[in-house]
């Protein structure tokens, strides 16, 4: 059913919805961060190996099915599309309990990534069609304090249960042989189904109604997809080229692309191998050195990219003017990837820092870190959200000073925080810390989603994921691990090194402020020129 004008008690139940997805995906997501130490123990992995399973795998087909699950939520039934998609990955989140070494663990994670890869284009998309644009700093604002619940919630749920399990069972005792860690990701699938089943039945919104633009019916949706999916994926997006009848320049910038990116992943594999020598991984039978594995990922990724923008161009040439085109909106992107580096790397391993650092439990770091994120994170975005919404609803250079200083202010906390001297102290000092942190999401992507059309909303979502998926989440705890492994298990160390990312950030946040009102005024002038009905 599609209802034109939602009800006001539809659009927040829709919201409550939507954040329980995001909440049961950052549960899947975040729980291989504090059952980390018991997976190293079992599986013989170090830190980087951990950032692997936490990053890079889960990276890589998150980013890549974003984009074509990005461009079905621009045309298809988001509900529908969200009801599938949160069952499937609740189900490969279960599978790793049946687990039994790194190779198994990985397939259960990617498939994780690829299930979970819907949710934020289809969200997002869904979200903005519930509410008008003064609303929406509110909506990012419960999106981004579900997140935190999620992210807080996974470190109880997970170190509880596993030192449950592993308390009432004795090694050899338990039921199928599982440890702690698998019956903690069984525990953690479970209330995905609900949410599923409930999302199902949700009404679906008459998109671009909220913003005056309705948007025409797309009649083939799947094809769309499948088209995208093909276009960008390294090898298939070739044939996609010789398809569409691509231009002898469109073949020589692709395969020119291809050697910088080769280049690129060579030096960085050479590098690693220097800075943090790792033993082999057996994966399907094969040795291969995790930086390989981390490197190629990582260039993949960025292959994919590539490939995206240069079909995009081809497919929809509009689109590609308005993010191109747009130095607000790739000011927007590039921030949020920084800042996902920062992110990732820090609360992949913090967990594993406070056991290993201050002598915790699992179960002890899960309850008291995982209450005190959950509610700074929720705090945090219902403070900025609103404040961006109360000063910033005709002047979105205003919501970019809110992010600027969530943005600069804490990374020169962290080095406050993590030389804490004990937990109590830690804990009181991350609690500033986190509150400021966790201010940056709502203004920053209030503003990313006006500098598009509504019709291009799913693929502007998916275009900042790949890119804060890839850049963000494959690198930032992957590169914590390996400098913890370089230093000798230095796990305070690695998590502040990565805040050196900190002043490019700011500096492409100053470049934002200057050009946003000016890039946000031109949209619809610029979306005529370049040939939209509007």
């Amino acid at each position: 059913m599609t209802i034109a004008t939602p009800s006001r008690a539809t659009a927040y139940y829709a919201l409550a919805l939507v954040a329980g997805t995001n909440l049961v995906s950052l549960l899947d997501r975040n729980i291989l961060a504090i059952l980390a130490p018991a997976i190293k123990a079992d599986l013989k992995i170090g830190d980087a190996e951990m950032g692997l399973l936490y990053g890079t795998v889960f990276a890589l087909f998150y980013a890549l099915f974003s984009l074509p699950l990005g461009r079905l939520a621009d045309g298809w039934i988001r509900t529908k599309l969200l009801a599938i998609t949160i069952g499937f990955w609740s189900l490969a989140t279960g599978g790793a309990a049946l687990a039994t070494g790194f190779f198994t663990l990985m397939l259960s994670r990617l498939c994780v990534g690829i299930g979970e890869a819907a949710s934020q284009p289809a969200g997002t998309s869904l979200t903005y069609d519930y509410f008008p644009r003064e609303k929406r700093g509110m909506v990012m604002a419960v999106m981004a304090a579900a997140i935190a619940i999620g992210l807080g919630g996974s470190l109880i749920i997970g170190g509880m249960a596993a030192q449950w399990w592993d308390a009432r069972y004795a090694a050899g005792t338990a039921p199928l042989g599982l440890r702690g860690w698998q019956f903690a990701f069984a525990v953690a699938a479970t209330p995905g189904f609900l949410i599923a089943f409930l999302m199902s039945r949700l009404p679906e919104p008459q998109r671009g109604v909220m913003d005056g633009i309705p948007t025409a019916h797309d009649p083939h949706p799947f094809r769309a997809s499948l088209n995208v999916l093909g276009a960008v994926t390294p090898g298939f997006h070739w044939l996609s080229l010789a398809r569409t009848r691509a231009t002898t320049r469109d073949w020589t910038l692709n395969i020119g692309l291809l050697a910088l990116i080769i280049l690129a992943v060579l030096l960085a594999i050479h590098w690693s191998e220097s800075f943090s020598p790792r033993p082999p991984l057996l994966l399907g039978g094969v040795a291969i050195s995790p930086h390989v594995v981390q490197w190629s990922v990582i260039g993949f990724g960025a292959f994919v990219i590539a490939n995206l923008l240069q079909n995009l161009k081809g497919r929809d040439p509009v689109a590609f003017a308005l993010i191109t085109r747009n130095p607000s909106l790739l000011l927007c992107i590039g921030a949020g990837a920084l800042q996902s580096v920062i992110n990732y790397g820090v609360m992949g391993f913090t967990p594993s820092f406070l056991m290993k650092g201050y002598g915790l439990s699992p179960a002890d770091t899960g309850l008291q870190f995982g209450l005190l994120s959950a509610g700074l994170g929720v705090v945090g975005p219902l403070i900025a959200g609103p404040l961006s919404d109360r000063i910033g609803a005709h002047r979105l250079s205003r919501r970019v000073w809110v992010a600027l200083f969530a943005m600069s202010l804490s990374p020169l906390l962290a080095f406050w925080v993590y030389h804490a001297p004990d937990a109590g102290d830690f804990y009181l000092r991350f609690t500033l810390y986190s509150l400021i942190l966790t201010m940056w999401m709502p203004p920053l992507y209030a503003v990313l989603f006006e500098q598009v059309l509504p019709r291009m909303r799913g693929l502007t979502v998916s275009l900042y994921i790949v890119v804060s998926t890839i850049f963000g989440l494959g690198i930032g705890p992957y590169a914590v691990g390996m400098i913890s492994d370089a230093r000798g298990g230095d796990l305070g160390g690695a998590i502040l090194s990565i805040n050196w990312v900190a002043p490019p950030l700011v500096l492409i946040l100053l470049a934002l402020l200057w050009r946003v009102e000016r890039d946000h005024a031109s949209l619809l002038p610029r979306a005529r020129a370049a040939g939209e009905q509007v």
